[in-house]
């Protein structure tokens, strides 16, 4: 899984670094030939989405290396790191959008559109909204942070240059559309970065054992002749595909330290091939589990 996870991380980043340089060129030379503070912004907002790729390319073969000495819980966070490296692309790309935008609303310029600048923008949509559609369905095959992230870098853009092409279709009739649109630009950008750090710093700080992923150990640790209610005091930790989870296990006070060891193998491995998380248990007699615990969980 981790392998093939990777994989589709090196082909979404690659396949992005090469239509966003050819977006870049395009949406450049129209802004350039008209002047629009919007599509020269637009440009290089797709530029540095080249620069997000080979983060993304970076945090995947980081992600890839084994466990060490250093890091014995692998490097899949990185991932993460990475992810969090395309949200601060985008929230430097926003300031600058707004900056240049704000200011051309005060000099009061009037940008005239024609046929190249519509061309390029919808041009735009079409290759963006599909480079966001191949990396969520790569998500969807493997699961990745990153993955998502960059998806969602694409789709903003996408839906950054129907904004822009809606301006440059109006632009004739308002002499402040231009500047309009990269304030409108700037804070979908702005969200877009939002969107990606609440996910990544959540993963960071740690999220609580979800409902589901307790209900799937109680059933596997019944399958061993575990009472549930002696199952308990979950904690999970993730490193990118390598998820680390302990919890509590109550088994009655007369069983041996040998029986005890074999059933919390057995459910350890159970746990290993049926969730692929890592588990360590920790036993405790029966009858020394405090109410308060036992209500809780």
């Amino acid at each position: 899984m981790q392998n093939e996870n990777r994989k589709w991380n090196f082909i979404e980043a690659r396949w992005a670094i090469v239509g966003n340089v050819f977006l870049f060129i395009a949406k450049y030379y129209a802004g350039f030939v008209t002047g629009s503070v919007a599509l020269m912004a637009d440009a290089w907002h797709t530029l540095s989405d080249s620069a997000s790729s080979v983060i993304v390319l970076i945090g995947a073969r980081v992600s890839d290396k084994p466990a060490d000495k250093e890091h014995p819980f692998g490097h899949g966070r990185a991932e993460l790191i990475a992810t969090i490296a395309i949200g601060v692309l985008l929230v430097l790309v926003s300031y600058s959008f707004l900056e240049k935008a704000i200011n051309k609303l005060q000099d009061h310029e009037h940008t005239i559109f024609g046929p190249i600048a519509i061309g390029a923008m919808i041009l735009s949509v079409i290759v963006k909204e599909g480079m966001a559609q191949f990396a969520l369905w790569a998500n969807k095959k493997v699961r990745s942070n990153m993955l998502k992230a960059d998806a969602w870098h694409h789709r903003t853009d996408a839906i950054s240059s129907v904004v822009i092409l809606i301006g440059v279709i109006l632009g004739r009739y308002f002499w402040w559309i231009d500047g309009v649109l990269g304030i409108v630009v700037s804070l979908l950008i702005f969200y877009a970065a939002i969107e990606i750090f609440r996910d990544s710093i959540r993963q960071i700080l740690g999220q609580p054992v979800d409902e589901k992923t307790k209900n799937n150990l109680r059933n596997i640790c019944k399958q061993h002749e575990v009472d549930l209610e002696s199952v308990h005091h979950f904690h999970m930790h993730e490193y990118g595909d390598h998820t680390e989870l302990t919890f509590h296990l109550r088994l009655p006070k007369s069983m041996t330290i040998s029986l005890a060891h074999q059933i919390v193998e057995k459910i350890e491995q159970d746990i290993r091939d049926k969730l692929a998380m890592e588990a360590t248990i920790h036993v405790e007699p029966a009858d020394q589990m405090p109410e308060d615990v036992k209500n809780q969980h």
